[in-house]
């Protein structure tokens, strides 16, 4: 073989390589990779409900989330008390709940009465909170954690009737359709952006943002998933870039609002978590 040939075959190994792993990076970045955020481990709790058949009771909450219809949370929501709420970050956590041992249990056979294995489950979105729970810590359950789920969400576990129902519980990722979206509210020297439609962990540690002709600004957390800037951000593009609370996976979403912004307005990234 010759030395040009071996240079050659050697240089086309090497960028077929950094070509992958290019690749890999960018499809990392933009979220789009593998489900990063694992299922945890189950718990014990205790869940209820509130509000009615039409879930509207759930509409706005601590979170910050507003219509939970119209942006695209639907009827299987959960308000989470203070231990799992964390003053905001634990909102947009997605969990796996089970009813168990109880007879209000909904069995996967469309009955009840169900004790242990064989019941029904539920997947919900963390939008708002809850008090904790003031029921006795018994063996194995989780001091303080309970959940109020909406009647739609709690109808498909157990029977209204049960009242208060123990559940075992875990994180699960949160899979979304399409990118992160941002809705935005504030003026042109006070940003308030409030990120919906996370996937993977679904929680936020952190943001900054970015315009045109700025560069990273570090933004505080007000309230719920609403995070600040006081900058003078009017008639930029602005980019945004979070890290996830659980797992602390970072994503950039550039360019996500174009340079003629309003508040009140919501626009949707081409990246999310995963």
């Amino acid at each position: 073989m010759s030395s040009h040939f071996q240079g050659s075959w050697r240089f086309s190994i090497n960028y077929s390589l950094g070509v992958f792993v290019l690749l890999g990076m960018v499809l990392l970045s933009d979220g789009y990779g593998p489900c990063n955020f694992k299922p945890t481990q189950w718990s014990l709790a205790h869940a209820t409900f509130y509000g009615d058949e039409t879930a509207s009771a759930t509409i706005g909450g601590a979170c910050g989330y507003g219509d939970l219809f119209k942006n695209g949370y639907g009827k299987e929501t959960a308000a989470i008390s203070p231990v799992l709420f964390m003053n905001g970050k634990g909102c947009g956590g997605c969990y796996q709940l089970m009813c168990v041992d109880s007879k209000w249990c909904i069995t996967k056979g469309g009955g009840y009465g169900g004790y242990g294995g064989g019941s029904t489950s539920v997947i919900v979105t963390a939008t708002n909170l809850s008090p904790p729970s003031w029921l006795k810590p018994s063996k194995g359950y989780t001091p303080g954690v309970h959940f109020d789920l909406s009647v739609p969400a709690f109808k498909k576990i157990a029977i209204s009737q049960g009242g208060i129902i123990p559940i075992k519980y875990r994180r699960v990722p949160c899979v979304r359709k399409g990118g992160i979206t941002f809705t935005l509210q504030g003026n042109n020297y006070w940003l308030l952006a409030f990120p919906m439609n996370v996937g993977g962990a679904g929680d936020i540690a952190q943001m900054w943002v970015k315009g045109c002709r700025t560069g990273w600004i570090s933004m505080t957390q007000n309230w719920g998933t609403a995070y600040q800037a006081f900058a003078q951000l009017g008639g930029q593009s602005l980019s945004f870039k979070l890290q996830s609370y659980s797992d602390r996976e970072i994503i950039i979403a550039y360019n996500v609002i174009p340079p003629y912004w309003r508040v009140g307005m919501t626009y949707q990234a081409k990246v999310n978590f995963h």
